[in-house]
């Protein structure tokens, strides 16, 4: 008695697996997921910022330990000299040297963006149906936590050996959300950087060409008044005084509308003209 006739293994594959046909139906039927907003995709670079920093953390350094370094450098080393006692000098001192760091720091962002170019991240960046500018607002949003890690970190220093500010905490908040914003907008100057050049060591080194003299020529250290008039004219225009002037105005519990003005009118002339500049090389890139 012959045995009954069994399906061939190509015949079991048939019943199973659906051909391609069908797969593509099946594909095609489905909704495909929403593109997503503007603000979403800037978060979710922003949270990439954050998940490098987790795992090279030695990124923190320049926003711990060089702000300690900074702000007890300059007060013990000035402090007599200028005030004659460093309690007295801290209380001018702090807010100026605090917007002074935080500044500095910012030059960190392009290159972040010109080292992820170089691996060729952003060729990929480039090939998602996302909002384009995102990739760059996401750098900027890491980059602030890290900005206010910095602060605090500074704020709690400056406490610790001696600044009280008049303002009280609503003071201190409203200077350093005055300062995050203007470091924010300086910070795509960074971002043009780290498009145009070729290497980080060259980000580095143009950067520092230009946050040096906009940050030691300026009333962070000393007031303006005791300086030679053809420096003042420099000093009393530049960006970084109009923002140390206003953050010690407000942490001290005052309203300098006048310096507030000029720090968000530099703020909006960064975002216009940098940003646009950052976001025609990105593209074009």
């Amino acid at each position: 008695m012959s045995a009954a006739p069994t399906s061939t293994g190509r015949d079991d594959a048939e019943l199973t697996a659906p051909d391609a046909g069908t797969l593509a139906s099946l594909l095609v039927g489905q909704e495909r997921p929403r593109r997503p907003g503007a603000l979403s995709a800037s978060f979710t670079f922003g949270w990439r910022a954050m998940l490098k920093i987790k795992h090279v953390p030695e990124q923190l350094f320049d926003v711990t330990v060089f702000p300690i370094m900074m702000v007890l450098m300059f007060t013990y080393l000035f402090g007599g000299a200028l005030a004659g006692s460093t309690e007295d000098y801290i209380q001018f001192l702090l807010p100026g040297i605090l917007v002074m760091s935080v500044v500095m720091i910012t030059m960190y962002t392009g290159v972040a963006v010109n080292t992820d170019i170089a691996k060729g991240v952003f060729d990929r960046f480039r090939t998602l149906p996302i909002w384009r500018p995102a990739p760059m607002v996401g750098y900027l949003l890491g980059d602030v936590v890290r900005y206010l890690l910095a602060s605090a970190v500074m704020l709690v220093v400056g406490i610790v050996i001696g600044y009280r500010p008049a303002g009280g905490p609503l003071g201190v908040l409203a200077g350093v959300a005055l300062l995050m914003v203007f470091s924010f907008s300086f910070s795509w100057i960074w971002t043009m950087f780290g498009l145009m050049l070729r290497t980080e060591k060259s980000v580095m080194g143009v950067s520092m060409m230009v946050i040096f003299p906009l940050t030691f020529l300026s009333n962070v250290f000393v007031d303006p008044r005791t300086m030679p008039g053809w420096l003042q004219v420099f000093v009393n225009n530049s960006p970084v005084t109009h923002l140390a002037a206003a953050v010690r105005e407000l942490m001290a519990g005052n309203w300098p509308a006048t310096d507030i003005a000029w720090s968000l009118g530099w703020s909006a002339l960064f975002v216009a003209v940098f940003g646009a500049v950052t976001m025609r090389l990105y593209n074009r890139k």
